[in-house]
């Protein structure tokens, strides 16, 4: 009785730890902006504006310098342009007006598993103000949100293929403060440098805030497992905020080291060139679920006639461990897989491995499941030889519950009585499962999350093991519980009757009621992993046979 409530009880565990995978997971807030006059440049400014940051620049203040090529803000606006940077990567489309990314498409990653379908866009096309845009958190600069930059090229398309290309645009505000954003391209590199440059033409000090936003939009109902939103690595400690959570706690103020805005595969970071006391201020309305993210760097003091220079690594791209690791930062501590992160990293690298040596993510599960299977054997031994101990004693145990079932006090003594005669435990087939179920639910955050499985194919109908698996037999227009597309799940039921089949090689129940609840956990876990990824299910799947194989294995030796 104690080992089928304890199996019981794991199983349950397991649902519960799965359905909270399901649920929606100190500076004063800076408020709300208001709309503000726009400013624009005129299309001829002295060659000396035009020369940009030099190389040598970085993140100090500089003495008092003259201020060459003053520019003024008059004559008529012009329509802002939009600047194209191809790299073999990836291509970015900046606007003038900001100077802010309203289009970035990696060319190494595509929307569906079609051939011909478009490359990955990272910034949503209705987010109207793009990101990257700068603002103040006091307003000190009047018109820099909605201003219309100058940029430093004549042409609007740009190929960056040999060295760093550098693409710098201009703005002067009606007072004279100059804002410059240089972003550097690096056709090798996912990693781009942003400097923004802020030179004080005016008469008046400037004390202020410089902010930089990153947004994205979330789907509500997207949302399911894993980590989605903002994060950031504050004080050495990686801080995952729950999108609901914004709404408690919207500001995180710390040695900022990167901040990200990350989804279930990609993410877009913003890392200043030396961790200094900023703040991560975020913002989430319900009504339009559009994430702010901003960084808010340390109060400046600009001096009439001088200049502030501040240095940015941007990074858009994949949320892929092998990458993130070669850029530095700490960036690879984005990727977290949850409690079990410890052991879902070394999975992530041996899927790798087997993947380097036979091309196949679905051959690669297969084998990293037996080598997870050949590792905890002893465990599994131990189970089993405990199960068959049981199951030689079940029809005594039966007398036992018979004789005294008006008596639960006497027949609990006489089957612990029972226990100590034949030297069985009633635990010992259930404790080497619980051993092992930290490596199952790694594996599972790992096998969802891990981009090596984004539209990886494995063989027959299983064209991309992370999404869930249907064959597509007849047109089917519905099925309960199951989300679109609808087919037959013909892995996830294959892997629901090995279940059934493992449930009755265990030791018969002696309680009806718990018998019962174990026959229908098969059921239970079929409809859950109805909508899983084929990965995991595969995993599952073999992770079930290999145990079915194993407890026939040690059955036939101990008979």
């Amino acid at each position: 009785m104690d080992q089928a409530r304890l199996i019981i009880a794991i199983a349950l565990s397991f649902l519960v730890f799965l359905i909270w995978e399901l649920l929606p997971g100190n500076k004063s807030p800076i408020q709300p902006q208001k709309e503000v006059e726009k400013t624009y440049l005129p299309r001829s400014v002295p060659e000396d504006s035009r020369k940009g940051v030099s190389q040598g620049a970085r993140s100090e203040h500089r003495g008092a310098e003259k201020i060459p090529g003053d520019i003024v803000a008059s004559g008529p606006p012009e329509p802002a342009r939009i600047i194209t940077v191809s790299t073999p990567l990836y291509t970015v489309e900046i606007s003038e007006k900001g100077a802010v990314f309203r289009s970035f498409v990696l060319k190494d990653y595509r929307e569906t598993m079609a051939a011909d379908a478009p490359f990955l866009e990272m910034i949503d096309p209705e987010i109207d103000t793009g990101i990257l845009q700068l603002d103040f958190a006091d307003k000190s600069v009047r018109g820099l949100p909605g201003a219309v930059f100058l940029a430093d090229r004549p042409t609007d398309i740009i190929v960056a293929k040999g060295g760093v290309e550098p693409v710098s645009f201009f703005w002067m505000s009606p007072e004279g403060v100059r804002i410059e954003k240089t972003f550097f391209f690096d056709p090798s590199s996912y990693l781009i440098e942003l400097r923004v440059t802020v030179r004080n033409g005016s008469s008046q000090s400037i004390r202020d805030h410089l902010m930089v936003s990153l947004k994205k939009r979330f789907e509500q109902e997207g949302r399911r497992f894993g980590f989605e939103g903002p994060s950031a690595l504050i004080n050495n400690s990686r801080e995952n905020v729950d999108l609901d959570d914004i709404a408690d706690k919207n500001s995180y103020t710390g040695s900022l080291q990167w901040m990200t805005v990350q989804d279930r595969y990609f993410m877009i970071s913003i890392i200043p060139e030396t961790p200094v006391a900023a703040t991560m201020h975020l913002s989430y309305p319900e009504e339009t679920h559009l994430l702010t993210s901003q960084y808010i760097a340390p109060e400046m003091v600009v001096q009439p006639g001088t200049e502030e220079v501040f240095s940015y690594q941007l990074f858009l791209g994949p949320k892929d461990t092998s990458i993130l690791e070669t850029l530095g930062f700490d960036l690879k501590k984005a990727v977290y897989f949850g409690w079990f992160d410890p052991i879902a990293k070394p999975c992530v690298w041996v899927m790798n491995l087997f993947y380097s040596i036979i091309p196949n993510y679905g051959v690669a599960i297969i084998l990293l499941t037996l080598l997870s299977k050949i590792l905890l054997w002893p465990l599994g031994v131990k189970s089993y030889k405990s199960m068959a101990e049981m199951k030689k004693v079940q029809p005594l145990m039966a007398d036992l519950r018979e004789k005294y079932k008006d008596d639960k006090q006497k027949m609990n003594q006489e089957v612990m009585a029972l226990y100590r005669t034949y030297k069985v435990n009633p635990l010992g087939g259930c404790l080497p499962m619980l051993v092992q179920m930290p490596l199952f639910f790694a594996l599972y955050r790992m096998l969802y999350e891990a981009i090596e499985l984004r539209h990886a194919p494995f063989f027959g109908w299983i064209k991309d093991l992370s999404a869930p698996e249907r064959l597509e037999l007849f047109p089917i227009s519905y099925i309960p519980v199951m989300e679109p597309p609808y087919g037959i799940p013909v892995l996830t039921i294959i892997m629901g009757a090995t279940m059934f089949l493992s449930q009755k090689m265990q030791p018969p129940m002696g309680d009806p009621a718990q018998a019962k609840m174990m026959m229908f956990m098969p059921v239970i876990f079929t409809v859950f992993f109805i909508n899983f990824s084929s990965g995991l299910v595969l995993y599952w799947l073999v992770n079930n046979v290999l145990s079915i194989a194993q407890q026939q294995y040690v059955t036939k030796k101990l008979a």
